[in-house]
This record gives C-alpha cells, sequence and structure tokens, in this order.
C-alpha cells in the first residue's frame, strides 16, 4: 500500500495521463479535486507553489508536490516500474 496522493481537475487530459499511469502500474492512490477556479486552490498551491494540476505527493520517496504530468509519469514509471 502506498501513500500516494493525486490532485486532479476532473477532464484534465494531463491528469487523465498520469491516472492511466497509475492505474497501468497498479498503484493506489488518493485522488483529491481541486476547485475549477485557480484562485481557489489554495491546498494544491500550499502544496506545489502553483495551482496547476496535476501535482503528485509521495511521502515515501520525499517528493512534497510534483507538478507537471510528464515529470510525474517518468517518475512513476521509474520508481515503480518494473
Amino acid at each position: 500500500m502506498s501513500d500516494l496522493e493525486l490532485y486532479v481537475l476532473p477532464g484534465c487530459p494531463f491528469c487523465a495521463r498520469v491516472e492511466s499511469t497509475l492505474d497501468d502500474l497498479d498503484l493506489d492512490y488518493v485522488e483529491h479535486v481541486v476547485p475549477r477556479s485557480h484562485g481557489r486552490r489554495t491546498e494544491v498551491e500550499a502544496i506545489s507553489g502553483q495551482t496547476g494540476v496535476p501535482v503528485l505527493v509521495d511521502p515515501d520517496h520525499g517528493v512534497d508536490g510534483m507538478p507537471e504530468s510528464a515529470d510525474i509519469v517518468a517518475y512513476l514509471e521509474a520508481t515503480y516500474g518494473v
């Protein structure tokens, strides 16, 4: 069981790419849906320093708030891939 957390916005293609990778790697994660308005995304901003999504948190590996879907996918594949 992992402690992965993913901040997402429904309908976001970048979020869907990360979710697909998590599913392909059979990883459990907690999903946090952020508000549509960037001005109301205070939680994700506090974690990552920005209001965009997706953002990954992986406390088991010292990742406090990784933005950018391409970076997240590469990280997941390198860290959890076979």
